[in-house]
């Protein structure tokens, strides 16, 4: 809960205007956006009435978007950009605290960049700087999804490996033993954690020493009495249409009932996942896909 970067391998690009965009998906890394090679002259991107902006949490780069995205139609992908948070497929650089109010930070800068609100996705972790764009710059959005919506009730408690990182030294061994040895070994522990190949060799390829202080740091900001504190404003996110995947499987975003709970706080529609997990984008990708779909089409 709450990444080397990839291209989706054979999307060739072309440009149009002063935007360079995939025939089937625009993939923008945080470096790239920071140096502006893929932004207009003015700095801004997609100016669609259709922009869909996908960021990957943790401990995974924004290769586990791959298997949903290519269930989407050509006219959703036209316009879809996935961002990569520091430390999780771009580069972490040496002044990123990588704490949670600098990732929401990062993620209100990059939104900033485009001409009109997006349709927002996040997953694991980014699903709470999702939540945090929706309550406080409802104005870069035209609709959120985050599964994550229950670690903003006052109930939630921090899933084992969270606790792990969260503890000095402990996490330090932790991240150490999940990023150490060849792509293979690395790959072989994201299969553990059901991430599926190809996907799960290709999440490895962006693991490494930066992923895993970014995780410490990340985690070690997020105390439960800061997520008590800030989920007193989850009702500020109905300012904007929400869905929250219920993958019913999943134990770490805390239980069906809670996310329920939470997700009408959020003024938010939810939508159980029968049967699936915290991978819920890659262990069902069509069925994910139609999820999107449905709501974006009813906002």
């Amino acid at each position: 809960m709450f990444g080397d970067d990839r291209e989706v391998p054979d999307q060739p690009q072309i440009e149009i205007g002063n935007h360079v965009r995939s025939l089937r998906v625009m993939h923008a890394r945080h470096d790239d956006l920071q140096n502006g090679s893929w932004t207009a002259a003015q700095g801004r991107c997609c100016d669609s009435a259709m922009t869909i902006v996908f960021v990957n949490g943790v401990p995974v780069t924004s290769a586990v978007w791959t298997p949903l995205i290519n269930e989407l139609s050509r006219t959703q992908t036209q316009d879809l950009v996935r961002l990569s948070p520091p430390g999780f497929g771009s580069p972490l650089g040496p002044r990123f605290g990588a704490t949670f109010a600098d990732y929401c930070d990062w993620l209100i800068a990059e939104l900033s960049r485009f001409e009109t609100p997006v349709h927002l996705v996040g997953h694991s972790l980014a699903g709470g700087y999702v939540l945090e764009v929706a309550m406080t710059r409802p104005d870069l959005l035209r609709s959120w999804v985050s599964e994550t919506v229950a670690g903003y009730e006052p109930d939630y408690t921090w899933h084992d490996v969270a606790k792990l990182w969260q503890t000095p030294g402990t996490g330090e061994r932790h991240v150490e033993e999940l990023f150490s040895g060849d792509v293979a070994q690395r790959a072989a522990r994201m299969v553990d954690w059901g991430i599926p190949e190809p996907t799960a060799g290709e999440v490895a390829l962006g693991q490494g020493p930066d992923m895993g202080r970014a995780i410490l740091a990340l985690y070690r900001s997020l105390s439960q009495t800061v997520l008590a504190e800030r989920g007193r404003d989850l009702p500020k996110a109905a300012a904007r249409p929400g869905l929250v995947p219920v993958a019913t499987e999943d134990l770490t975003v805390g239980s069906v009932a809670t996310r329920h709970r939470a997700a009408r706080r959020a003024g938010a529609r939810a939508v159980d996942l029968d049967g699936i997990g915290h991978w819920w984008m890659l262990q069902d990708p069509a069925r994910a896909a139609r999820m999107l779909s449905d709501f974006w089409r009813s906002v």
